[in-house]
């Protein structure tokens, strides 16, 4: 048996451990998952009360998970252009993109952000997938002279709308001030670190990333003591909260089988820039044929979605009179809506706004669905930028 006894679950060596782990128990973390081959806290006290505390105080997250994928060398940046169809060029120095790392046939890999340090030095925070291996075996044939590599780097998320005066007071405003989708390297206490300002909430919110996993309980009480004046709460990554803001989940919301335009992800495809990047050809060939079917959000009706986890746990049959035409990959109740929302993965011909549907919900039924505008909270993303 090992620390891991007071989450009441074992912990082996095979799946790796965050710098903050100890902390997380510390602070009360009920339960984890596996993401990118560690563990992840998923549950510190109530779903709802972390929402709350999320969307009126600040919060502090372990997501030491979101591992970086470090790309380096003379031809870094055309590489890097290379993996994605967005168009780097417009990716200063101290820039953040939020992109997609698509196969050759369009397929998604994965949705990271985008971290460009240096002219030629870029940072992948990657999503649930091993694109490190998949990156390499691109670069392997690609000639380029890149160096890829997972480095020391652990973040967190600071996320809340009390977020701006507690990184001010820990960094001072030339960080608390910085740009929606910016980032720059500080030092806090001897730690080095990078600080985006970037989130997974849709609230005001930065990720504090600490380049030397061993300072990763210095840097938690340090952030910990400064946020109590701002009454700082830790929770795990709120569901709730980042569907409301219409934020996908890869390996729920998207995965290899679906491509940008399926996903409304399009936005993130530039077919007009110059260099060429993998999966282009096979893109511009599902935007000019056209989707067959469309991620839609969806109001479902009834009582909230049952469930401890406040959402399903898996894929929901959706039905369009007596015919199973879709799933509903994710759900739950929005206690600032008051209804359930979500997502639905439906044929194009039944994506309109107003749409008819139903949902098999599992022990409760079928239950009535209508199509309905995303995101559900907050469209311009107003509140993140401000």
């Amino acid at each position: 048996m090992t620390s891991g006894d007071r989450a009441g679950m074992y912990f082996y060596p095979r799946i790796r451990k965050t710098p903050y782990h100890e902390a997380t128990l510390r602070y009360g973390c009920k339960a984890f998952t596996t993401y990118n081959h560690m563990y992840h806290p998923i549950a510190y006290t109530d779903p709802v009360d972390e929402y709350r505390r999320l969307c009126t105080d600040v919060t502090l997250w372990d997501v030491a998970v979101e591992r970086i994928v470090e790309i380096t060398g003379p031809d870094a940046f055309d590489f890097t252009n290379w993996l994605t169809p967005r168009d780097l060029t417009t990716c200063e120095v101290g820039g953040c993109k939020y992109v997609i790392l698509c196969d050759e046939h369009g397929g998604i890999i994965n949705d990271p952000v985008l971290l460009r340090m240096d002219r030629n030095r870029f940072w992948l925070a990657l999503a649930d997938s091993d694109a490190l291996l998949w990156a390499k075996g691109v670069a392997y044939g690609s000639g380029l002279d890149v160096r890829l590599r997972e480095p020391d780097v652990s973040p967190v998320q600071i996320q809340g709308p009390k977020s701006r005066p507690l990184v001010r007071d820990l960094f001072g405003e030339h960080v608390s001030d910085m740009p929606y989708y910016h980032c720059a390297e500080t030092k806090l206490d001897g730690m080095p670190l990078l600080v985006s300002r970037t989130g997974w909430s849709g609230e005001v919110g930065y990720e504090v990333y600490l380049l030397d996993g061993s300072r990763g309980d210095d840097l938690w009480e340090r952030i910990m003591t400064a946020g109590r004046a701002y009454d700082i709460a830790v929770i795990a990554p709120s569901e709730i909260r980042r569907i409301e803001a219409g934020i996908l989940n890869y390996q729920a919301d998207m995965t290899l089988d679906e491509n940008p335009y399926e996903v409304g992800l399009g936005w993130l495809v530039d077919l007009n820039k110059k260099a060429d990047f993998i999966g282009k050809q096979a893109l511009r060939r599902i935007k000019t044929q056209g989707v067959k079917r469309k991620l839609v959000g969806v109001e479902i009706a009834g009582e909230p979605v049952p469930g401890e986890s406040q959402h399903n746990e898996g894929r929901w049959p959706v039905r369009h009179g007596s015919k199973t035409v879709g799933y509903v990959p994710d759900a739950i109740y929005s206690p600032r809506l008051k209804r359930n929302i979500g997502y639905a993965m439906v044929p194009i011909e039944l994506s309109k706004l107003g749409t008819k549907l139903s949902v098999l919900v599992p022990d409760r039924g079928e239950r009535k669905m209508t199509v309905v505008k995303k995101p559900f909270v907050d469209p311009a993303k107003d509140i993140p930028k401000s």
